[in-house]
């Protein structure tokens, strides 16, 4: 999974990146400090792998793993090009989903690009820009296809969805809240829509608001945006996540605790972009490796099998499944096959978060 960390300039971005990833991203009070994206690989936390490493004693852990884009800030003009804008989209479409980043305090100390807060504005012209650069691409394809149909009559419905398609964004609606038919996804799913992508906006507070726990009006201008949007919110401190971020685990879990927070910044966005992204984890587990597999919900236990070699799903026999809870409350492996509980299933059971799995194959 990879997450573009995008947003105006100055509103805490790169200040986040750092906090996630430990990359050291240059952050600083101008625009377009990032040019380049600096990208930062981090690990998902997960108690479940954790304890099966207790349980096995592995010669390796590997836990799932996102990968977090920081990329530069957007201007007004992008989709023509201002600024870094060209190279902003670009980055962009190679991710999964977008955090928006947008600023919800105010700071006599941090220059606003356009001079005051406001994360509604802020927000909408990150996303008219985004939705500036869909509708030059769809014309574009709308064009081609145009061109080509007047030769081919089996053209007729493709352009015609690609016109309604038009219609809808250019009534300033985005392409993730379109309604797709079954049988035009796979059409849908090849144009490079950026206005298509899932949509995290992390709403960033001072250390103030978050250590005196205050209400927040630019927070809930943001909420009720995202809940028109169909979007998810975060709300963090981009600060003192960067503060924390080389904290040891368990002053960080203390630090939280203080403060009255379950979860970090990070773990809010990772759990939230699984949520957006439909995925989930299953586990496998032995002397050599503990691993988490992250797979899209509704995969079927071949297809699971196929994400840790080919082989596995060429030769699918079956799959033994026991849920992690289930073997975390009985303690062991035996105790689990003693009672009957670990599952043998086939070529159409729908693989579930936290199963642990043993595949058997045969090529």
């Amino acid at each position: 999974m990879k997450l573009g960390i995008v947003g105006l300039p100055n509103v805490g971005k790169s200040t986040l990146f750092n906090a996630i990833s430990n990359a050291g991203a240059q952050a600083a009070n101008y625009p377009f400090c990032t040019i380049e994206p600096n990208v930062g690989t981090v690990t998902v936390p997960d108690d479940r792998l954790d304890w099966l490493a207790e349980y096995y004693s592995p010669k390796k852990y590997t836990p799932a793993t996102i990968e977090f884009v920081d990329i530069a800030g957007l201007v007004r003009g992008a989709s023509k090009g201002e600024g870094l804008g060209n190279k902003f989209l670009e980055n962009i479409r190679q991710c999964d989903a977008i955090i928006h980043v947008v600023r919800c305090f105010d700071s006599t100390e941090i220059i606003h690009v356009d001079g005051s807060v406001d994360p509604v504005r802020d927000i909408e012209t990150v996303n008219y820009e985004l939705l500036l650069s869909d509708i030059e691409i769809l014309s574009r394809r709308i064009e081609k296809t145009s061109k080509a149909a007047k030769g081919d009559r089996s053209l007729a419905s493709e352009l015609e969805f690609l016109n309604r398609l038009s219609d809808y964004l250019n009534e300033g609606n985005n392409a993730r809240s379109f309604e797709v038919q079954d049988s035009d996804m796979e059409l849908f799913s090849d144009i490079p829509l950026l206005s298509a992508k899932p949509v995290i906006y992390a709403a960033n507070i001072s250390e103030d608001d978050l250590m005196d726990g205050a209400e927040n009006a630019y927070v809930d201008q943001v909420r009720e945006y995202a809940a028109r949007d169909g979007s998810g919110v975060v709300v963090i401190c981009a600060k003192t996540e960067e503060e924390i971020a080389g904290f040891e685990p368990d002053e960080k879990k203390a630090f939280l605790e203080d403060l009255g927070i379950e979860h970090s910044g990070l773990e809010q966005l990772i759990q939230e972009g699984y949520s957006l992204l439909g995925l989930i984890s299953f586990l496998t587990g032995g002397a050599d490796e503990v691993r988490a597999w992250t797979i899209k919900k509704g995969t079927k236990a071949p297809q699971a099998a196929g994400k840790i070699h080919s082989d596995f799903e060429r030769g699918f026999i079956r799959a033994e499944i026991v849920p992690f809870e289930t073997l975390k409350e009985l303690g062991s492996m035996q105790a689990c096959r003693e009672k009957g509980l670990i599952r043998s299933e086939g070529k159409d059971y729908v693989m579930k978060d936290g199963d642990v799995t043993l595949f058997r194959f045969n090529v």
